[in-house]
């Protein structure tokens, strides 16, 4: 378990599952996903059952948030593509329980995360990709230290018109910087 003050990004458990459904067929928490098509429990079950199979570095984490004497699951986010010998990496995030957007939890999450990958893990270099229309997003992001580098013109298709694709990516240099 990864834990910060008032979050921790703990292990994924078959429990989870049936938030994570209901996370992944609301429109509003898949806008900023790679996500076109609903989601069965069945589905997710088959999904989990193949990452359990994974490495364990590449299994996604869940984000808890304390309330009261407890802890809240909110999203969860996992690194992928992980290439040891160049120390480098691919990361995701989402946070699914709508009541909690806004409040900076993603932020947390993310930084907790990046100082377990930079300073545990050792790795170099962690991108991600966002859409040009998920401006919340891309802050987050950047408040994280995460740099723009490229553009993937028109990648993706939705909502009837082609949006960009934003490359982004921050060091461990200049992490321990940030």
């Amino acid at each position: 378990m990864i834990v910060g003050k008032n979050l921790r990004l703990r292990a994924l458990e078959k429990k989870d599952l049936p938030k994570f459904v209901e996370w992944l067929n609301d429109p509003e928490v898949t806008e900023n996903l790679l996500i076109n098509h609903p989601f069965s429990l069945d589905s997710e079950e088959q999904w989990y059952e193949g990452v359990m199979k994974s490495p364990m570095f590449e299994r996604p984490l869940c984000i808890e948030v304390r309330e009261g004497e407890g802890w809240k699951l909110i999203g969860n986010l996992s690194i992928m593509d992980i290439n040891w010998q160049y120390r480098n990496a691919e990361m995701g995030i989402v946070i699914g329980d709508k009541t909690e957007w806004g409040k900076g939890y993603g932020t947390q999450a993310m930084r907790l995360y990046m100082d377990h990958l930079f300073n545990q893990l050792n790795l170099h270099r962690v991108s991600l990709l966002v859409y040009e229309t998920n401006p919340a997003g891309i802050r987050c992001y950047e408040k994280v230290g995460f740099k723009h580098e490229g553009t993937l013109r028109e990648a993706i298709f939705k909502h009837g018109r082609y949006i960009n694709v934003y490359v982004m990516s921050v060091l461990s240099t200049e992490w321990k910087k940030h």
